[in-house]
């Protein structure tokens, strides 16, 4: 006769479901890599800073922000064009500087009638630039040094770039990395040119 209620040792355990546990470790492990692998990126490849100032209008605005890429500059230097982040004399306790590079390492510099001139040829501008009222260093003609960058913002007449005393050429070693993108809302975001 059965034995109906009561306690029942009888019964079996439920199986362990190898492939479901293999499935979800597979997961764990994919995530924790990926967090891994953007940490890494950020640290190393990306930095973001924000604008300070008026000096970069109309292509930055005040409090805008920038990716950096400080990775580049290891490889390669600055490229007349770029958009470099740099501490003025490597003071490090200023403010990140976000302007344009004009020329580099051998180059002469003037800023002649409101224009400037790199190796005695007119400057080609990458954006449009109102004329130059205070040329300051580069009234006379300056040379770079083997290390020297001189950069100037897109709002010539609203900067403190190389032409003033307290910024002057930037050494290479000042440079933070190349700003490559840019964001202040979903609107107005993209890539720096």
């Amino acid at each position: 006769m059965r034995r109906r209620g009561g306690l029942n040792f009888s019964r079996q355990r439920k199986k362990f479901n190898m492939p479901l546990f293999k499935e979800i470790l597979s997961w764990i492990f994919e995530i924790a890599l990926v967090i891994v692998i953007a940490y890494t990126l950020v640290s190393f490849f990306g930095f973001r800073t924000s604008v300070v100032g008026n000096a970069m209008t109309p292509t930055l605005k005040n409090e805008e922000q920038v990716m950096v890429n400080r990775f580049i500059y290891l490889f390669t230097g600055p490229k007349s064009g770029d958009v470099v982040v740099f501490r003025p004399n490597g003071n490090e306790k200023s403010h990140y500087y976000v302007r344009r590079v004009i020329a580099g390492p051998g180059d002469t510099v003037l800023i002649k009638e409101g224009a400037v001139y790199v190796n005695g040829e007119l400057y080609e501008e990458a954006t449009e630039v109102a004329s130059i009222v205070e040329a300051g260093l580069a009234e006379e003609e300056l040379r770079l040094g083997t290390d020297e960058y001189f950069v100037l913002g897109d709002n010539r007449n609203n900067s403190e770039d190389s032409r003033m005393a307290n910024i002057g050429n930037v050494k290479k070693e000042y440079m933070i990395g190349k700003a490559w993108f840019h964001y202040s809302g979903i609107r107005n975001m993209g890539f720096l040119k």
